[in-house]
């Protein structure tokens, strides 16, 4: 029996974005799954991350709230599905810590893989949406900008604390 390839991006309703960054992959995964790290690069700038809450297992809260320019908060609340020390990392706003569903349906579910490549990391966001229409408003929202803004902060970030 064919295996299925559950990571296969569908045109209609994932985005991607994949880089090569010269940071190791076990300090990219460090940034990831540290909430002092988090706050200080997650949110592309002039956008804030002020507050993060992690536990970092399957069914355990991923939660940020970001602060706009004008002031404006935007919490987001959501859960882990999947973890792979230094390689994979699957949350979702589409459930809430021990996977029970949202009440406003949620928006995304992110697969992050982390490969090693030389020495740094061959990063890889595949964001699903539930339908053409959510993809379309995140990509709109300026997807690849904001999370290609957010990875070089990352970068950044990680390099200062090597």
């Amino acid at each position: 029996m064919a295996k299925t390839n559950y990571y296969q991006p569908d045109p209609k309703t994932d985005l991607v974005l994949e880089r090569i960054v010269d940071v190791p992959t076990e300090l990219v995964w460090k940034a990831w799954t540290t909430p002092e790290h988090i706050l200080k690069w997650f949110t592309p700038a002039p956008w804030k991350t002020i507050d993060c809450e992690i536990d970092l297992r399957p069914g355990g809260i991923f939660r940020t709230t970001m602060l706009s320019p004008e002031g404006q908060e935007f919490p987001n609340n959501g859960c882990f599905l999947d973890i792979v020390e230094n390689e994979k990392l699957v949350f979702t706003d589409i459930f809430e810590p021990g996977f029970k569903p949202t009440a406003n349906g949620g928006f995304f579910t992110a697969i992050l893989t982390l490969e090693k490549h030389g020495n740094g990391t061959k990063y890889h966001v595949l964001a699903r949406h539930k339908d053409e229409e959510s993809r379309k408003k995140h990509e709109e929202m300026g997807f690849h900008e904001g999370w290609n803004t957010a990875l070089n902060q990352l970068v950044e970030l990680m390099k200062a604390v090597r």
